[in-house]
């Protein structure tokens, strides 16, 4: 199988999925294999909803409109054209998956799955409906693919590298238990934004797409901002309030409940709308309907600091110069090419 048939794969996937990118699922007759595809692929959503409280149908459309527009040929074709495919010796590459937002683990299988090996995938619990019928409709579409892609929730085993996400806990464990194979291993890491006070009212509206998006669960999601001192928040909480119908999803209800009380029992202080919670604090990962900031008093000596931390920040949203830096409300819209820790999972790939 030559790259352009795995990329032409791919593309029918993504095809697919763009049925799938409203409130009302429209079949279209031109998609391949759709009669065999389109009620079974209804029906996991279904699933995906039902054991997944986090997994709302919203969220679920906003992957499913991600991925449908990452996957289109041009894309592919941009993408893979950085790299050289031609002395690939497929190689069993296993994949243990999050299962924090919906399709977390994609581009990861993509990835294997564009560089010619073979994928061996450990899906989290909280995420198992929706990726083994993707990986089904690929074999329908490319017959090359069977046999390349195998799911498990056993011991893995018979696998020559390996791409582990999970959190620190579990990254030590990965380390220790996969340290005789080529790996990358991922640990905890969250997204910030840097405000200088001068954002207009559409900044702080893309913002809250970056912070609200998938409730806040995701790697990419901003948790924490900087500010200057004296920074007003009024302008940030104008910009976010079309997000107050969040508070009726009983999960994040939950969470912001407990929160609250946390903090009030701790005597934190904290400015708070009905829906949300700002929380001077240090740390980058804030919990659920909680932003932390943190003043900064000159933008150079931020960005050494933001430098240094390096390793803990996945997004940097500003309309600063900063390096690497993310568009206000792009955070969960990443390019192919934007992989996650920056680490290349290609031409991790291309040399296993």
């Amino acid at each position: 199988m030559q790259l352009e048939q795995r990329i032409k794969a791919f593309t029918e996937l993504g095809r697919f999925l763009s049925q799938f990118t409203s409130s009302e699922f429209k079949k279209n007759d031109s998609i391949l294999h759709n009669d065999l595809f389109f009620d079974g692929f209804k029906h996991q959503i279904k699933l995906a909803k039902q054991h997944n409280g986090w997994f709302n149908l919203d969220n679920l459309i906003f992957s499913f409109n991600s991925w449908s527009k990452a996957l289109e040929k041009s894309n592919l074709e941009s993408f893979t054209s950085n790299y050289s495919f031609n002395k690939v010796t497929p190689q069993n590459v296993a994949i243990i998956m999050a299962g924090n937002i919906p399709l977390v683990g994609f581009h990861d299988f993509l990835c294997v799955l564009l560089s010619g090996h073979n994928v061996l995938v450990k899906q989290s619990s909280n995420d198992k409906q929706l990726l083994p019928f993707l990986a089904k409709y690929l074999e329908y579409v490319e017959n090359g693919f069977k046999g390349k892609v195998n799911f498990t929730e056993e011991k893995l085993e018979n696998f020559d590298a390996v791409i582990a996400t999970g959190s620190n806990n579990t990254a030590r464990y990965f380390d220790y238990y996969f340290k005789g194979n080529p790996s990358i291993i991922r640990k905890n890491r969250n997204s910030v934004a840097v405000l200088n006070g001068n954002e207009s009212e559409d900044d702080m509206k893309n913002l809250s797409e970056d912070i609200f998006r998938y409730f806040g669960l995701g790697c990419r999601n901003v948790s924490k901002i900087f500010v200057p001192k004296g920074y007003n928040f009024d302008t940030l909480f104008n910009g976010i309030y079309h997000w107050n119908d969040i508070i009726n999803y009983h999960k994040y209800t939950n969470n912001y409940d407990y929160n609250k009380a946390v903090y009030l029992m701790s005597e934190f202080d904290m400015l708070e709308n009905g829906f949300f919670m700002i929380k001077e604090d240090t740390s980058y990962g804030s919990p659920i309907a909680t932003l932390f900031y943190e003043y900064y008093d000159d933008l150079d000596s931020l960005k050494i600091k933001l430098s240094n931390d390096n390793d803990l920040i996945q997004c940097i949203v500003s309309n600063e110069d900063i390096g690497n830096k993310v568009n206000f409300g792009e955070t969960q819209q990443p390019k192919l090419t934007d992989f996650a820790d920056s680490i290349d999972t290609i031409e991790f790939l291309l040399k296993i």
